[in-house]
């Protein structure tokens, strides 16, 4: 008898919600052409709640309008840049539903719009960084800036609060398909032990990068308190096309505030674009369906 083959876990999607705003129509033409990249499909999802109702009363539109929509981002990104593209609309709650369905589809990977700190706008609300902490997979948070021909500087961050080696994967990827460069960024420590567990973390990392000829240089923040704010800063001056931090990390530290670390970084006002990574145990077996496991 034959063994019995696992089941597929993923099935190379990127999943992209919108709520038809402008910023989700950036995030639909990011979240297009890192799907060409990847050589993924891509999943444009939108949730039907009473925000939407109030929207549709207001324009004198029925629900068929959102299908409409639909085709319409589905037939022009379709045709521009030859990427394979499906399209759903649901009822539910965004917190909940985009998630639900990221399983459902068995996406790889999520593309956010957003309006800054204040979320995606008049449908999603202040739903944003619930749906990026509580997502089984990767999400890239976007603005206003656009995809250009992709991500070339990416900051890595890496701190013994945040636990960074579960991002190095999506690191290896991302760094090797786009032939970019990764500006590993590290926090500095004061106490001995706890410079030197980041010296083990920050060895472990490059031992990886090293092996995956993954082109990268190290830099120290210069101060030892406000790293995100220091990581924005570092970020901007480099022109970085990307950020890649873990989020929800499972840390117990005096002082260290969650939510205020993902704020600053997630929806900076250098609008450069962030991979948000949940530590495993929130994750879907992230290292099971990892491309580079």
């Amino acid at each position: 008898m034959a063994p019995k083959q696992p089941e597929k876990r993923h099935n190379n999607i990127v999943l992209i919600p919108t709520d038809f705003s402008e910023v989700c129509s950036n995030a639909i033409s990011h979240g297009v052409k890192l799907a060409k990249f990847l050589g993924y499909k891509v999943f444009i999802l939108h949730i039907i709640n009473k925000e939407t109702r109030s929207e549709l009363k207001k324009k004198n539109v029925g629900v068929d309008y959102i299908d409409l929509r639909l085709k319409e981002y589905k037939r022009y990104y379709t045709r521009k840049y030859e990427v394979e593209i499906d399209t759903m609309a649901v009822e539910g709650s965004i917190f909940s539903t985009i998630n639900t369905v990221a399983r459902e589809i068995k996406a790889n990977l999520m593309v956010m719009g957003t309006h800054g700190k204040k979320g995606l706008q008049h449908v999603f609300g202040s739903y944003a960084m619930k749906v990026v902490e509580e997502s089984t997979v990767p999400v890239v948070v976007v603005q206003k800036r656009s995809f250009k021909s992709g991500y070339k500087n990416i900051v890595f961050p890496v701190s013994n609060d945040l636990e960074p080696r579960q991002a190095v994967h999506w690191a290896k990827l991302m760094a090797k398909l786009f032939n970019a460069k990764l500006h590993i960024y590290i926090s500095p420590e004061k106490e001995t032990a706890r410079r030197t567990a980041l010296s083990i973390i920050t060895r472990q990392i490059t031992t990886v990068f090293d092996d995956e000829k993954v082109d990268y240089c190290l830099t120290t923040a210069p101060k030892p308190t406000g790293f995100a704010e220091q990581i924005i800063s570092y970020s901007r001056d480099l022109h970085a096309d990307l950020i890649m931090i873990m989020t929800r990390p499972n840390i117990d530290v005096a002082g260290f505030s969650l939510s205020a670390w993902d704020d600053k970084l997630m929806f900076n006002e250098a609008q450069i674009p962030v991979m948000g990574i949940n530590p495993i145990e929130y994750g879907y077996q992230y290292y099971e369906w990892s491309m580079l496991a």
